[in-house]
């Protein structure tokens, strides 16, 4: 059986307490890694960014017919030109008379062109309104989630900062207790998530309960510098003056 000193022993309560804090920080800052907040924050900015994308494309197709009627429409008004060029020109009557009926056979054409192209105008402006819409809500989204992450951000630095304290105290308390000891207490730590508890009045903090009968004659048989350990929870007991 492992022995050392009781102060040693002590020690191992405060070490314990440093350790606990140790702990509870880092489940804070798990927890302000998995805040219920950032998964509908977040889903909320991907379904908007989506919607972004889709709006951008649908307006975009539409300039695309705009643009591909406009220069349709181009063509069409060189051709009238170039006609009435040669209608003006004058000519065999015949020609004249079929050159005629180009020419209005475009412009009919012309016209049934010029209000598609009316129609995709207000379409392209609806879809401009509706692409317009949704990047404000994308920045909505956006903004809520930056707002969120900078105050998770902020507290998971505080509470970065305040455990970086903790442990470079732990370290040098570690530093002033009995080497072996504190291997001991280590590997307990390791194994059982607690390295060291108080035994008083017959109750093991690290199980939450009170020793057995039989237990607490073993406890009694050890010597006051002997390492005991809980039969429960398997931690280091510290003995207090009372223990039993």
């Amino acid at each position: 059986m492992a022995k050392s000193p009781v102060a040693e022993q002590f020690k191992l309560l405060e070490l314990q307490a440093f350790d606990s804090r140790l702990k509870a920080l880092a489940t804070r800052l798990k927890q302000l890694e998995q805040d219920p907040r950032l998964p509908p924050l977040t889903a909320g900015v991907t379904e908007a960014r989506v919607a972004v994308t889709e709006a951008a494309f649908a307006r975009d197709e539409v300039r695309k017919s705009l643009t591909g009627l406009e220069d349709e429409v181009a063509g069409l008004d060189a051709r009238i030109e170039r006609d009435n060029v040669r209608l003006n020109a004058g000519g065999l009557s015949k020609d004249l008379v079929a050159l005629q009926k180009d020419i209005e056979g475009l412009e009919r054409l012309k016209g049934s062109k010029e209000d598609t192209e009316l129609e995709l105008m207000e379409q392209l402006e609806e879809a401009e309104t509706l692409l317009t819409e949704r990047q404000e809500t994308l920045a909505g989204a956006e903004s809520a989630l930056a707002e969120v992450q900078a105050e998770l951000g902020a507290l998971a630095a505080e509470a970065a900062q305040e455990r970086a304290g903790v442990a470079g105290e732990r370290d040098g308390f570690a530093a002033t207790i009995e080497p072996g000891l504190v291997a001991l207490y280590q590997k307990t730590l390791e194994r059982r998530g607690v390295g060291a508890a108080r035994l008083f009045h017959g109750h093991s903090e690290g199980s939450g309960m009170d020793l057995s009968p039989g237990d607490l004659a073993e406890v009694r048989a050890a010597a006051e510098d002997d390492v005991v350990y809980c039969p429960d929870s398997g931690v280091i007991l510290v003995r207090s003056p009372e223990w039993n």
